[in-house]
């Protein structure tokens, strides 16, 4: 299929363009049939030598089957060569289908995140064990107990050590 289209040309920053006719599979700056015209963008819009065509041979192209390009197409309905509207394209803003699946799978885990935070706010809150706060305190005290004691003492002197923590004051009960 042949298209009228551009091909750039211009330095780095400084574009240029060639209005050619090509064949739709060859290269954007690659070989191309006969060049029809020209663009600058750097110059005004109102300035004549902005755009150059051969609006003959452009229409001799199309009549061949030549379809010129959105842009180039632009450019010639300026000169009344071919009809252009702007195109509509109503879904353009709206997300595809694996962007809306996502949306659905987030929405999905962060109701089971609510569903699981309700149900865990109306059950019952587990009362605290005080047995377990009770355990921890003379596990504290029996340590240093145990450390002043040698393991290779007779169990004969045991019994002096028992007697002496039997006369220890008794520890005040809290209440």
């Amino acid at each position: 299929m042949l298209k009228i289209r551009l091909a750039r040309g211009g330095a780095k920053k400084r574009p240029y363009y060639s209005i050619v006719v090509a064949d739709s599979h060859s290269p954007r700056d690659g070989r191309f049939i006969e060049k029809v015209g020209s663009y600058n963008p750097l110059l005004k819009k109102d300035d004549p030598s902005r755009v150059v065509l051969k609006v003959e041979r452009i229409q001799e192209w199309m009549s061949k089957g030549a379809q010129p390009t959105d842009r180039v197409a632009r450019e010639l309905s300026l000169q009344g060569v071919v009809k252009w509207e702007h195109g509509n394209n109503p879904k353009k803003g709206l997300p595809g289908d694996k962007a809306k699946e996502r949306v659905e799978e987030k929405a999905k885990r962060e109701a089971d995140r609510a569903a699981a935070l309700e149900e865990a706010r109306n059950q019952p809150a587990p009362e605290p064990e005080p047995e377990a706060v009770a355990e921890e305190a003379p596990a504290a005290e029996e340590a240093p107990v145990a450390e002043a004691a040698p393991a290779e003492e007779p169990v004969a002197e045991a019994a002096p050590a028992e007697e002496a923590a039997a006369e220890a004051p008794a520890e005040p009960t809290e209440g």
